[in-house]
């Protein structure tokens, strides 16, 4: 349970907007900053590998917990999960989330994309929207018990369909161009 804040604590803390803004800032940087190391970066073959195995596993920690998250939304939808119940297994999961969608980008500095292929372009910027949508996702389960139903289902249907769509195409393409 969080402490209520007192009137120091509000003036102190920046408004919502900012920071969201200051993480979209942060997140398109960080994107920014691994797409370029990727293209001035040639990893050995050995590098590669252990890059591409954590990778892998980026992928299992990140998309896994946002399985899990769009799993509980659903069983809420069901009436089999209360709104409170989701979202405080929301708020446990951003760690996990945000940790495998970070490995993917360092990770995937190593793979040495080829930005010459449209496929490849689709999935970094698939990529770059699940970072964004992200930030909109732990805004919404911040703020989940102050919307209504209606607003709260439209958004969140709104995340979790952006956030699968991402997600799944980032995969689509990585595999095809592991195939190519």
């Amino acid at each position: 349970m969080r402490a209520a804040l007192t009137d120091t604590d509000r003036l102190a803390a920046p408004p919502t907007w900012v920071r969201n803004t200051a993480a979209a800032l942060g997140c398109v940087a960080a994107w920014a900053a691994s797409v370029w190391t990727a293209t001035h970066l040639t990893a050995d073959p050995t590098l590669h590998t252990v890059a591409l195995f954590g990778h892998l596993g980026a992928l299992v920690v990140g998309f896994g917990a946002v399985l899990v998250i769009d799993y509980h939304g659903l069983l809420w939808l069901l009436g089999r999960r209360t709104l409170r119940d989701v979202l405080t297994l929301t708020g446990s999961l951003h760690l996990p989330v945000w940790t495998g969608t970070a490995g993917l980008l360092i990770t995937g500095v190593f793979l040495h994309p080829d930005l010459t292929q449209p496929l490849t372009r689709v999935k970094l910027l698939a990529v770059l929207a699940i970072a964004l949508n992200g930030i909109c996702a732990t805004a919404l389960q911040r703020h989940g018990t102050t919307l209504t139903t209606t607003r709260f289902l439209l958004l969140g249907a709104t995340v979790a369909g952006i956030s699968q769509l991402g997600w799944w195409t980032a995969v689509v393409i990585g595999f095809l161009n592991t195939r190519l």
